[in-house]
């Protein structure tokens, strides 16, 4: 796993600042814990625009960033669709790593 992101995703599940599962997420962020979504780009169409329509609802960032195997690889689990980050300097470094990778 080379992966920046994945990598960062990875530490602050070890740090304990994740939450994964759609309906741990969905929690996280009608409760302003999340500070950024991160939902696999393979996702389905469905929880896709779920997470997109909340985000945009409690102003909360929603990236799209790999597959739903390496999502839960990443905070070792297996396929996981989306992960929250809990933490704000987590998730500026993460949501800074994806926008330079795109």
């Amino acid at each position: 796993m080379n992966d920046k992101v994945l990598n960062m995703i990875g530490m602050a599940t070890r740090a304990k600042k994740t939450i994964s599962g759609e309906f741990s997420v969905e929690k996280a962020v009608k409760t302003g814990k999340a500070k950024l979504v991160i939902v696999a780009t393979d996702a389905s169409d469905n929880t896709k625009k779920l997470f997109t329509n909340k985000c945009s609802y409690y102003k909360i960032p929603c990236l799209y960033y790999s597959t739903k195997e390496s999502l839960g690889h990443a905070i070792g689990k297996d396929y996981r669709a989306s992960v929250a980050i809990l933490d704000k300097n987590f998730a500026n470094s993460i949501e800074e790593k994806i926008k330079i990778d795109n």
